[in-house]
């Protein structure tokens, strides 16, 4: 899934959890699987804490799993944190940890008011000749690869367009309805939003990427959105991610919170 892989990959894991309402402070675990057709090829678990002043923190591990950990060892640890304004999650510091074999890259992006005020990348990527430059107009009005898609209860999900940022990517990522689906996972049994996905890379990537380009062209993108019972959001629980060696899935396989 080489580099855009890997931000499809952590980005949509990251956002399958949803947050129950009603508790003056909320702790969260969540517990997922990935698999490329049938094949398992990663494991994660994350934990999101919202505190009784509205700060919330979102913490989490993935690392690979299955034929995959043969080929390569792949681990990640990533963290976000912001508060909760208006029902919605709204970053300030986002954080992530990658490594592939030897190689390990570290981002950090802070946000004020949803806007970039820094990027870190350690170490600094080369940038081709054909590379995409960041404007400073994509900068602005953006959401975090986490808590960008978790959403209030009444919000029309699959008529949105996300402007999400990495810390090295721009991209939105452009909904629309699909119908519904029964889900079913340790926490949650009901019908689950189908929303198809059309991705659009903005800026922050190589132009003529093969992968970048495959997955701007498919049509069969999908991300399923739940809203457990006593929660006032929506995140996703079901994600499908067309690539140009098969499908990836990621499944919600454990709801807990406390």
């Amino acid at each position: 899934m080489a580099h855009l892989g890997r931000r499809i990959f952590l980005s949509s894991i990251a956002v399958l959890m949803s947050i129950p309402a009603g508790a003056s402070e909320i702790r969260h675990r969540t517990e997922y699987r990935v698999a490329l057709g049938i094949l398992p090829i990663a494991r994660a678990a994350f934990v999101t804490q919202i505190d009784d002043d509205q700060r919330y923190q979102v913490s989490g591990n993935i690392s690979s799993a299955g034929l995959a950990d043969l080929v390569t060892n792949i681990a990640a640890k990533t963290n976000v944190t912001g508060v909760l304004h208006n029902d919605r999650l709204q970053a300030q510091r986002y954080y992530l940890y990658y490594k592939s074999g030897k190689r390990a890259r570290t981002y950090e992006v802070r946000y004020r008011n949803g806007d970039i005020v820094s990027t870190t990348v350690k170490p600094e990527r080369r940038q081709p000749r054909n590379w995409v430059n960041v404007k400073p107009g994509d900068m602005r009005s953006v959401l975090d690869p986490i808590s960008g898609l978790i959403f209030p209860a009444d919000t029309k999900l699959c008529s949105q367009r996300l402007p999400i940022y990495d810390g090295e990517m721009r991209m939105d990522l452009v909904l629309s309805p699909k119908g519904s689906e029964d889900f079913k996972t340790d926490g949650f049994s009901g019908k689950a939003t189908v929303c198809g996905v059309r991705f659009v890379p903005r800026s922050g990537y190589r132009k003529g990427r093969k992968d970048i380009d495959y997955l701007s062209r498919s049509g069969n993108m999908e991300i399923w959105f739940a809203k457990a019972d006593g929660a006032n959001v929506y995140a996703p629980v079901y994600v499908r991610i067309p690539t140009q060696y098969g499908t990836v899935t990621i499944t919600a396989v454990k709801y807990s919170a406390n």
